[in-house]
């Protein structure tokens, strides 16, 4: 296309967008309902699952390439789509990425852990895309500021798109989320620093690995946005044909030192995803064993998942915990149970499979026709 006529195409756009101004109120409540949809197609009808992630990416492409282009043409001396034009059309596309991807992180958050910090950021950051004034007021006067949100948002969409689209691990996620981030946090750091000497560029760039080391040890605070614990239990017997919990006991020293104990786990993927998984036992806060599991995606109620301990110290007594960790330490879950000489203080592990409070898995899903009972 030359660049007259893409000149003419982008005079035309500004009328329409204006137009399309007026129904902008309705885009938040629609991408929402397109990740819900997402959300729960993941397993279901994976093909168009990834088709709605696609489409997200799709939208991100035509954001990189109208500002592209709007800069080729100020290059050659034609006008550019107005600012306020643009803005808004990067507002939509933000729109469009923090409410598709809250139901995956409202889902997958431990909301008794720092992850409620991050979870509450994004729905933050989603308020402020859909309120006009600090939306636009953020934009005009506070720009580097801006294009951080605009970095946020780049790492949103990869952490929830890629385990969907390519089947990447979480790790592998998490990773190029980060770089994806940094490249995008570049204007916002040339607006704050300006840089025009040497050692203003280095300062920069000592920023850029600032801002990846900060989000890579920050890890702990993300959620795992497609991985969630769906059902979990604590036994002292376990039938591996059927794979299910068997038996109960009270938690106390002897028990434990005779039989030792199962947990088990049922933690939910996307179809195709092959990820290693830890369930960390701690006592007392301290890791006394972290052992390896793999899972695979696309069960309906979770990939079914266990460990035994049976080599408990012999001053076994006080708080248990066993977190579900991902390969970098992003948490999936937590069992916890106490083990005490009075039975009545100590925990009684009946085998009983119990889903965890609050949203994850977002227990609605099972409205929805056709989920899969088997495993892969």
């Amino acid at each position: 296309m030359s660049l007259p006529a893409s000149a003419t195409l982008l005079a035309r756009i500004t009328p329409l967008v204006e137009k399309l101004k007026r129904y902008a109120w309705l885009w938040p409540p629609t991408a929402f309902v397109i990740g819900l949809l997402g959300f729960f197609l993941v397993n279901r009808q994976q093909w168009l699952g990834a088709v709605l992630a696609l489409g997200l990416l799709f939208a991100w492409c035509l954001l990189l390439a109208e500002s592209l282009l709007t800069r080729l043409l100020n290059f050659h001396g034609q006008p550019g789509l107005p600012r306020m034009v643009t803005t808004f059309i990067a507002q939509l596309i933000h729109q469009e990425t923090l409410f598709f991807a809250l139901p995956f992180f409202l889902a997958t958050t431990v909301w008794a852990s720092g992850q409620a910090v991050f979870t509450l950021l994004l729905i933050s950051c989603g308020l402020l895309a859909i309120l006009d004034p600090l939306y636009f007021g953020l934009a005009q006067r506070h720009r580097w500021l801006y294009f951080m949100f605009h970095a946020l948002c780049v790492f949103v969409v990869v952490l929830v798109t890629l385990p969907i689209m390519l089947h990447l691990t979480t790790g592998q996620s998490l990773l190029l989320a980060i770089v994806a981030m940094a490249i995008f946090s570049v204007p916002s750091l040339i607006n704050l620093i300006q840089p025009q000497g040497l050692w203003r560029w280095l300062a920069m760039i000592g920023l850029i690995v600032v801002l990846a080391s900060v989000a890579w040890m920050g890890r702990v605070w993300i959620p795992p946005a497609t991985l969630w614990l769906s059902g979990s239990a604590l036994s002292p017997g376990f039938d591996v044909e059927s794979r299910e919990p068997r038996g109960e006991s009270v938690l106390t020293p002897s028990t434990l030192s005779g039989q030792g104990l199962y947990a088990y786990t049922a933690i939910r993927a996307p179809r195709g995803l092959r990820e290693k998984i830890y369930h960390v036992w701690r006592h007392d806060g301290e890791v006394v064993d972290r052992i390896p599991l793999i899972i695979r995606g696309g069960r309906e109620q979770g990939y079914r998942a266990w460990t035994h301990k049976q080599n408990f110290p012999s001053a076994s007594q006080g708080s248990w915990q066993i977190d579900v960790m991902t390969a970098t330490d992003q948490r999936i879950g937590t069992l916890r149970f106490r083990v005490d000489e009075d039975a009545s203080k100590a925990t009684h592990a009946d085998g009983d499979i119990h889903s965890p409070p609050g949203l994850p898995g977002w227990n609605i899903r099972h409205l929805v026709a056709g989920s899969t009972q088997d495993d892969e």
